[in-house]
C-alpha cells in the first residue's frame, strides 16, 4: 500500500491515480492521517480488498507532505561507514541520536528558503512509525513500521556546529528542512525494504548514491535501540542516516544555492524535487 496527502486529504496512491480514503470509503476512515496511523492494518486490509478502479488521476504538485504532525522525530548521524569517514571520525559503536523539530516538516514539492550559503544536503531513508513500540525486538521491529518514505535532512553547518556544544537539532530544523514523500510505502510493497538504493542531485548533478544496506545500524536495530529508551508512537519519523557526498566533506566545501532544485529519491518510494529559493536572510549579494 501507498498513502499519501492528495489536495491535503489522506489517499491510496497507484501511479498518478489517487483513492480519497474517507470518501471512499464512506466515512468508514477518517480524512486524518494521525488517526489512520491507529488502524493501519486495518486500512491496508480495506485498500487491498477495494481496489483502485475508480482513483482520479493528480498531479505531483498537489502532494503534500504524508504526515505533519509527528509527535517525534528521531534523526541518526553518522550511519553509513563512508560518510562517517569523509565526516573524519570512527564508525560509532552506537547510534548517534538527535531530532529535528516537527515544525521543519515540509511536501516533496514544497519550495523551501535558504536562509543562509551554508546549507548541505542529506538524503535519508525515513522509517514511519504505525505501532507503539516499545522495548521492541530487532527481530520484531518491521511489524511497527507503518512504511518508508523519502527525506532529507537539511542542514545549516554554522548553527549545526556552532558554539561549545554542537546544537545539531537548531541547525537541521528550520522551516522547509525536513521535505518528506512522496508516499508512505509499506513494506511488503518493496523487494527488499533493508536493501534500496538512494541517491540525490541538483538538476543532473549526481550529488549522493548510496544502498541502505550499508547502514551500520538498520531500521529494525534503530528501532530496537530507541524504544529501549523511549516509546516510538503512531506516527512518529525516524531519519535513518545519509550516505557519502555530502557538501561540507568536499574539498572546498559545497552548499545548497538559490534557483535550483533538489531532487531526492529512493528505489521503490520515489522522489522528492524541492524548489530552492533565497531566505529573508540569504546574502543579497550571493544570490
Amino acid at each position: 500500500m501507498r498513502v499519501g496527502t492528495v489536495r491535503g486529504r489522506p489517499a491510496v496512491l497507484s501511479g498518478n491515480r489517487a483513492l480519497d480514503i474517507a470518501l471512499a470509503s464512506d466515512g468508514r476512515f477518517p480524512a486524518d492521517m494521525a488517526a489512520l496511523f491507529e488502524r493501519w492494518d486495518e486500512l491496508a486490509e480495506w485498500a487491498d480488498s477495494r481496489g483502485l478502479d475508480d482513483a482520479v488521476p493528480f498531479t505531483p504538485q498537489e502532494l503534500g507532505a504524508p504526515f505533519l504532525r509527528p509527535s517525534q522525530v528521531f534523526a541518526i548521524g553518522l550511519n553509513y561507514r563512508d560518510h562517517a569517514s569523509e565526516s573524519g571520525v570512527a564508525a560509532p559503536d552506537a547510534p548517534p541520536v538527535f531530532t529535528k523539530f516537527p515544525t521543519c516538516l515540509t511536501g516533496p514539492y514544497d519550495v523551501v528558503a535558504l536562509p543562509s550559503p551554508g546549507v548541505d544536503w542529506e538524503v535519508e531513508l525515513v522509517a514511519v512509525i504505525g505501532r507503539r513500540a516499545e522495548h521492541v525486538r530487532e527481530q520484531d521491529a518491521w511489524s511497527h513500521v507503518a512504511g518508508l518514505t523519502v527525506g532529507q535532512d537539511l542542514s545549516e553547518r554554522s548553527v549545526q556546529l556552532a558554539g561549545p556544544v554542537p546544537q545539531f537539532s537548531l541547525g537541521k530544523s528550520y522551516p522547509g528542512f525536513g521535505p518528506i514523500g512522496p508516499a508512505i510505502v509499506t513494506p511488503d510493497e518493496l523487494q527488499n525494504p533493508d536493501d534500496l538504493a538512494l541517491s540525490c542531485r541538483v538538476g543532473d548533478d549526481i550529488l549522493q548514491q548510496g544502498r541502505t544496506k550499508d547502514m551500520i545500524f538498520s531500521v529494525p536495530e534503530l528501532i530496537a535501540r530507541l524504544s529501549a529508551v523511549c516509546p516510538l508512537l503512531p506516527g512518529d519519523l525516524v531519519f535513518t542516516g545519509t550516505p557519502h557526498g555530502v557538501g561540507m566533506a568536499r574539498t572546498p566545501p559545497r552548499y545548497l544555492t538559490p534557483d535550483t532544485i533538489l531532487i531526492s529519491s529512493i528505489e521503490g518510494i520515489g522522489e522528492i524535487r524541492n524548489p530552492l529559493t533565497a531566505g529573508a536572510g540569504y546574502p543579497a549579494q550571493q544570490r
